[in-house]
């Protein structure tokens, strides 16, 4: 029996983008909410939801555990979680239910519960953690033990008082992140996330935080768990948890699933040394910006380190929606640091968002002939998505036709664009096409003057031409028509 049981709300297989790409990730934040609680001396478990067909399957861990306490604490360092998805919540609500036929004392931590924390209580939540949640789950679950009935005092909490949805002030953010105990990596069966993966690129990935929050003030990307702080933890204790687990899981490569990976002074140069003087050799993508990638020392200590792949968040192709996002990156940047990467033989990957307020059909122009001239190793698009909490969302809030996508392939045009949805879920099929035919095309000439040097995931790219040049002619012709309908 346990006094907590965690789980989350996020079903991987519920979104049928993702689990197409077969790529999943242990909920990290849970793990680490378990481990805390644990170090504490509660009996804890953890219902790994990510890959299960239904909630229903908590049922026989719920039988077995016959948990005081529920907590449905979802992955913030998941970028997916932020989208407030509606397939999220609707896996919250029905996982309350389920807790609340058990029982169960309900406690719900995510970024959506955070920002629409009534909607949680009205589904039988009892409290809702708002925000970066350690520390209230902690005091929360301490004052109940003693048969506390009054709650007030507790910060970043939102409970119902005679029927009305509470809200308490607000909690600082850890600023002490080495206070914290490791995730429960125990706690996680590795094993279904390794055949997945295996299946489908031949190697396991696992992910690791080394860092809480962003000091940027992009106006589109809300941070309702951790803020515009930054902290970070020692390189010490990451290289630590590196070490366990490729000792444990036989890993090797490693999503840093930061908003922007080692920006502290000299933390990349310490976490390489450290890798180098315990000999792990290992490899691993980040997440950064193009400005933050233009010192050459960082680039030199990242890839000596292990880093294989960057992800930018390049969003535009046009300096004047960068600047109405307040990005603080100008394209030049984007060029110059794509192409220092790739001197050093790291992988670039692109974010890109299409339908930023007035975006015209030129600036679209604009980003695709970036992508076409720098051909990063891999896109990601998607269109602008107003949050709460953002400045974006306020400047469009009383243009908003819909309040979440149901998942992340959703796509839809949450506000009123330059042009409709069927026209930027077009779009997003046409830069793809268009994308991967120049990319094709860059490996075809590889393989005519340099055939030696092609791998075969180049070659598979040249051959993929034959496909992507008709097929994107077509969705050129559609995009065209949706234009002019407009």
């Amino acid at each position: 029996m346990s006094q907590i049981l965690f789980t989350n709300s996020y079903f991987y297989k519920f979104d049928s983008k993702q689990w197409e790409f077969q790529q999943p990730y242990p909920p990290y934040g849970t793990m680490y909410a378990a481990a805390m609680m644990r170090e504490l001396g509660y009996e804890v478990a953890l219902f790994d939801a990510n890959l299960i067909d239904s909630p229903n399957d908590i049922l026989p861990t719920l039988e077995k555990e016959k948990p005081q306490y529920l907590v449905i604490y979802e992955d913030g360092f998941n970028y997916l979680t932020k989208m407030c998805l509606t397939v999220m919540r609707d896996a919250a609500f029905d996982l309350t239910q389920v807790g609340k036929k058990y029982n169960c004392t309900v406690i719900v931590s995510s970024s959506d519960s955070t920002d629409h924390y009534e909607k949680y209580l009205e589904a039988g939540a009892d409290f809702v953690l708002l925000g970066e949640a350690e520390l209230t789950l902690r005091e929360l679950i301490e004052e109940l033990e003693k048969g506390t009935t009054n709650f007030d005092h507790i910060k970043s909490l939102a409970f119902l008082k005679d029927g009305e949805a509470i809200k308490t002030i607000k909690r600082p953010v850890l600023r002490a992140l080495d206070d914290l105990p490791n995730p429960a990596w125990d706690l996680i069966d590795v094993e279904p996330y390794r055949k997945i993966w295996e299946n489908n690129k031949g190697f396991l990935t696992l992910n690791i935080a080394t860092t809480r929050g962003c000091p940027y003030k992009c106006n589109w990307c809300a941070k309702p768990i951790y803020g515009n702080r930054y902290n970070s933890r020692s390189p010490k204790r990451v290289v630590d948890e590196i070490e366990l687990l490729v000792k444990t899981h036989n890993v090797r490569y490693f999503w840093m699933c930061d908003d922007i990976f080692g920006l502290k002074p000299n933390w990349v140069q310490e976490f390489r040394d450290l890798l180098t003087e315990r000999n792990l050799k290992i490899q691993y993508k980040i997440q950064s910006r193009a400005d933050l990638l233009l010192k050459e020392d960082n680039i030199d200590a990242l890839a000596q380190s292990g880093l294989h792949e960057v992800w930018i968040g390049a969003e535009s192709g046009s300096q004047r929606i960068l600047d109405l996002m307040d990005k603080g990156t100008t394209i030049k940047q984007i060029y110059d640091a794509t192409k220092l990467l790739k001197s050093k033989g790291i992988r670039v990957a692109f974010f890109l968002q299409f339908g930023y307020m007035d975006e015209s059909r030129e600036e679209i122009q604009q980003t695709i002939d970036m992508v076409t001239e720098l051909i990063p190793d891999d896109i990601g698009i998607s269109v602008s998505y107003p949050l709460p909490g953002t400045k974006f969302y306020e400047m469009v809030r009383e243009q908003m036709k819909k309040e979440n996508w149901v998942d992340s392939d959703d796509l839809d045009m949450m506000y009123s664009g330059t042009f409709n949805s069927d026209f930027y879920k077009r779009l997003h099929r046409y830069v793809h096409k268009t994308y991967r035919k120049k990319q094709g095309i860059e490996n075809l000439k590889t393989a005519l003057n340099q055939p030696n040097k092609l791998n075969k995931e180049q070659l598979r790219s040249a051959l993929a031409t034959l496909y992507y040049v008709p097929t994107a002619m077509l969705d050129k012709y559609r995009l065209k028509k949706l234009e002019e309908a407009k």
